[in-house]
């Protein structure tokens, strides 16, 4: 869970990283460290970058994955593609389809990043946590507002 004024010492954290930081991955993987560094209940989080059918690993911060390419329905992250919809997952043990980052993991968000002119998806922030319900309607607000901030940034060319 995020609190109001969480939400917004980060945002205000995020916007001034993202206006001293040129350059695509630099500029993500800043957003990536002050959310990572602000909520600990976020124990990996990264942003995939949509390529055609495939989403590509970008920017994160957390353990090494060997996810560094998912198929467009596989996962939550390729579900959140497939389904066009914010993914947040209470408990990733009771999934068919999910593709194990860590064993630790128990809870994961998925969220949109959409080219803010033709809604279409670029990418999306992914975040895991290890505890059972570690995500909620809050923390699907605040990523939102963080992949509104990241969306001109993967228009752009990767460094």
């Amino acid at each position: 869970m995020v609190t109001p004024q969480q939400a917004l010492d980060l945002l205000g954290e995020i916007d001034d990283a993202l206006a001293k930081t040129p350059g695509r991955d630099a500029a993500v993987h800043a957003a990536m460290r002050l959310i990572a560094g602000r909520l600990p209940h976020y124990n990996w989080v990264g942003v995939y970058v949509l390529d055609g059918d495939m989403l590509n690993l970008g920017p994160y911060v957390g353990a090494h994955t060997d996810h560094t390419l998912i198929p467009v329905g596989r996962g939550v992250c390729g579900t959140a593609v497939a389904e066009d919809r914010n993914q947040v997952i209470e408990d990733v043990r009771t999934l068919d389809n999910y593709l194990a980052c860590s064993l630790e993991t128990r809870s994961e968000i998925v969220v949109l990043i959409r080219d803010p002119r033709t809604r279409q998806v670029l990418g999306q922030i992914d975040a895991d946590g290890h505890d059972v319900g570690a995500f909620d309607r809050t923390d699907e607000a605040l990523l939102e507002q963080v992949a509104a901030r990241l969306a001109p940034r993967l228009l752009g060319p990767a460094e």
